[in-house]
């Protein structure tokens, strides 16, 4: 069956209203900058809707990705077929054990940004070393977020997804399976450095000439979608808390550029660290297009306005290339590919 996204919009729009768009321009809803248009575009306020959203593109087999606030992404300059829904999903709340710990249950679209002000307000620390984390409660999972020697996994206690791996499969002809919700608890998550179950299958490959490779997209992507989790919270000083987030806001803004960008494009290596490589080869300031691997941070390609994802990509090319040459080491990429993307090396 083909997407007609008109059909889809006229199905769609009488709920969402202004919620559903056309032609939505990519490059508003990720923290690149950049990126083509989507087919549709959809805001989800509510676990009902997503549910429902997720049961609907299963049976009519159309094609769905699902994001977050875009803060770990590279949108193609082709944009995305199908629909696109960010998860808008935002409310928590704590349930009080009375010793001094708590548990947070959290919608995924809860940002981490005023999560963990409100937190440090009410004396529940947990999350207060990710100032600098601009994405969800739920990308957060995805990718293990983390910083100043913390992770989020450490506090994590269970992860509530929607699984709808057997809908993806429909997309190749077999029967419809219908999306079910499920629980994994924290040892089922397999966390590790930036990684967890929720990103095993969304490793970007390159090719023989080191042009990055999007992974196969599936009808619903991702397969397993976060709802809500659950985070163990415990008693701290207010005070002591806000100045930790302080000094780490501070830390942020003297360490990373002020542009348009998606965080640390590359993982680090194993006992270094993705900017000190670059660095060292040559490449800081380098420049491609309107986007430029930044003057004050080696890890972080910045948008100078204007820039194309062809342009982001040639500087993540550039830089694998040079650091492989000059040290041995494969880079890793840490921002995911969405949307369509060439299958290699453009001719």
């Amino acid at each position: 069956m083909t997407f007609d996204p008109e059909i889809a919009y006229t199905e769609l729009h009488p709920h969402f209203q202004a919620r559903a768009q056309r032609d939505e321009p990519l490059a508003r809803h990720g923290t690149f900058g950049v990126g083509g248009p989507a087919d549709l575009w959809v805001t989800l306020k509510s676990a009902d809707e997503l549910i429902k959203l997720v049961h609907l593109c299963a049976e009519r087999l159309w094609p769905l990705l699902l994001v977050g606030n875009g803060t770990n992404i590279l949108y193609a300059d082709a944009g995305a077929r199908g629909i696109v829904a960010r998860i808008a999903l935002d409310s928590y709340s704590i349930e009080d054990h009375g010793d001094g710990t708590a548990l947070m249950i959290a919608e995924a679209g809860v940002s981490w940004p005023r999560l963990l002000n409100e937190l440090a307000q009410l004396g529940w620390g947990a999350l207060e070393f990710g100032p600098g984390i601009p994405g969800t409660l739920g990308g957060g999972v995805i990718s293990n977020a983390g910083a100043h020697n913390s992770e989020l996994g450490s506090v994590l206690e269970w992860v509530e997804v929607m699984d709808a791996r057997g809908s993806s499969l429909s997309h190749n002809g077999d029967e419809v399976s219908v999306p079910v919700l499920r629980r994994y608890m924290h040892t089922e998550i397999d966390l590790g450095y930036r990684q967890s179950r929720f990103r095993a299958g969304r490793q970007v490959r390159f090719d023989a000439q080191g042009y990055p490779i999007a992974p196969p997209r599936g009808l619903i992507e991702p397969a397993e979608i976060i709802v809500q989790l659950a985070v163990r919270l415990h008693r701290d000083d207010p005070q002591r808390l806000k100045a930790i987030i302080e000094e780490y806001k501070q830390h942020r803004k003297r360490t990373q550029p002020p542009q348009k960008s998606a965080g640390s494009v590359f993982k680090n290596p194993p006992g270094d660290f993705a900017g000190r490589l670059i660095e060292q080869a040559g490449l800081k300031g380098t420049k491609h297009g309107k986007a430029q691997i930044s003057p004050r941070h080696a890890n972080f390609i910045v948008n100078l306005g204007g820039a194309s994802a062809a342009d982001v990509v040639a500087l993540i090319v550039e830089a694998r290339k040079r650091v492989h040459e000059q040290f041995g080491v494969e880079l890793e990429l840490e921002v995911e590919l969405r949307g369509e993307w060439e299958t290699g090396t453009p001719k």
